[in-house]
């Protein structure tokens, strides 16, 4: 495995533009973290991080930048946090000095035994302090130590989120540990929370990730929400619990872009609101898209059926304060509002008796830069919910409608001319004698709603439609 990795790194691109400038400098320089971790893995990766003798992490970026021709970049001066963007202007690298007095001591410090593990440019080795390689080999999440975990309690998250990226399973001291302490995370920035969380969702064990935070009461803590989810039994249309049918819809979200087209992975992999990938959130979304269904449960006394009528918009409105809490951005709010309030209307388009050409171009419109995910979220809560009075015909029917939607779009995407604006905000004040004001802004959208569904053609349609509002 060392030959592995060292083959690796050697052969990274970043790494061997440097080199002749480490050699050359006769300077030591370590890279740490993950990409070391990630190149041990056979993972590909291009953050690399470098650490450097303590106060010369800012000369030597300065140095490296002239090297490249590239460009210096102050990160964080009080931490001695530099970043060398190269000439490209795509990759980079972030150099900071050494905690302690020798990288031996910096790594002692890190989380877990898997990330601190360094690899010295100069002299071309590997350094493992804590048994790191073992860890990576085993597929185990170890602290190195209690404090290094409360001492930043971020890093309780961060060890589930290596769960669900790489499969791991967590060491018992570990589970022992954020049993212990996991309430910490209330003193954590919750933009820091936000972080791992996203990163979370997009790893490939997400699924078995979310039913060990809720085990250890973490889940109920971030999203409260969970709480009301989990009472929710069986019935007719699902065939598990809705704590449960919420994580498989993750996991079938997962296996959608798995034997998605390459057109749809790009879509899912293009990086997305706050840096991360657009699956991340989409997963995320489909953990909640049945949020509003505890507020909305109701059985009828004749059939015993379980009902759960609006629960798609009243799950988009609900959300809003514990997102905020997470200190999502408004951008990404109206993201995950708007795949849980549309995640039931794919199937309705597919599955309605005047389905066809005009309400397909109708829900391409509707959906606009979210026509892939709104299905892929509507594919995935169908494939979670195969309760008894489901058929396998009902099924067949329902996901090949599903899929002639996404392909039918795929075909038609770059023919889809957008909707022209009959009216600006300017035209409309001036038309209602209004000001500028939160009504404007709900005209204006009522207005695209018409267009949309072909109620309002013109500018004369658009007028009129205005005014009976």
């Amino acid at each position: 495995m060392n030959n592995n990795y060292i083959n690796n790194i050697n052969n990274n691109f970043i790494i061997k533009t440097i080199s002749p400038f480490i050699k050359e400098k006769n300077e030591h320089a370590y890279i740490v973290g993950g990409f070391v971790r990630d190149c041990l893995l056979d993972k590909e990766s291009c953050d690399v991080d470098i650490a450097v003798k303590q106060g010369l992490s800012k000369i030597f970026a300065q140095k490296l930048a002239d090297y490249l021709n590239g460009f210096f970049v102050e990160l964080d001066d009080i931490n001695k946090i530099y970043r060398v963007v190269f000439p490209d202007k795509q990759n980079y690298v972030d150099i900071a000095d050494i905690f302690g007095s020798n990288i031996e001591e910096d790594l002692k410090r890190r989380d877990f035994t898997i990330n601190s593990l360094a690899y010295d440019l100069k002299n071309a080795k590997l350094i493992d302090v804590t048994d790191g390689i073992r860890d990576l080999e085993q597929k185990i999440v170890r602290e190195i130590s209690a404090e290094n975990i409360t001492d930043d309690p971020v890093r309780i998250l961060r060890a589930f989120r290596f769960q669900s990226q790489l499969g791991f399973e967590m060491t018992k001291t570990l589970e022992n540990l954020i049993k212990k302490n996991y309430l910490l995370l209330n003193k954590t920035a919750k933009e820091r929370i936000n972080a791992e969380l996203i990163k979370l969702f997009g790893g490939r064990y997400a699924p078995e990730t979310l039913r060990s935070l809720y085990k250890t009461k973490i889940l109920e803590m971030l999203i409260p929400e969970v709480t009301e989810i989990a009472k929710i039994p069986p019935n007719s249309h699902h065939h598990l619990g809705l704590l449960e049918h919420s994580i498989e819809t993750v996991n079938q979200v997962q296996l959608f872009y798995d034997m998605a087209k390459e057109e749809v992975k790009k879509h899912l992999d293009e990086t997305f609101l706050g840096g991360q990938k657009r699956l991340c959130y989409l997963k995320f979304a489909a953990f909640l898209h049945d949020v509003g269904k505890p507020v909305t449960w109701k059985i009828e006394p004749d059939t015993g059926r379980h009902r759960f009528i609006m629960h798609d918009s009243e799950g988009a409105k609900l959300i809003v304060n514990t997102l905020k809490n997470l200190k999502f951005s408004k951008k990404q709010i109206s993201y995950i509002q708007k795949i849980i309030k549309y995640h039931i209307y794919p199937a309705s388009v597919v599955t309605a008796q005047e389905a066809g050409e005009k309400a397909y171009m109708r829900f391409y419109r509707k959906m606009e830069d979210e026509t892939i995910d709104t299905i892929a979220i509507a594919y995935a809560d169908r494939m979670s919910a195969l309760g008894p009075e489901v058929t396998e015909e009902m099924l067949k029917q329902n996901i090949d409608g599903l899929l002639s939607l996404l392909d039918k779009y795929l075909k038609e995407k770059d023919k889809l001319a957008p909707l022209p604006k009959l009216l600006d905000g300017n035209e409309i004040m001036s038309i209602l004698n209004m000001p500028a004001s939160k009504k404007l802004g709900e005209i204006i959208k009522k207005l695209k709603e018409a267009q949309i569904s072909s109620e309002v053609c013109t500018k004369d349609d658009a007028i009129e439609f205005i005014k009976k509002l």
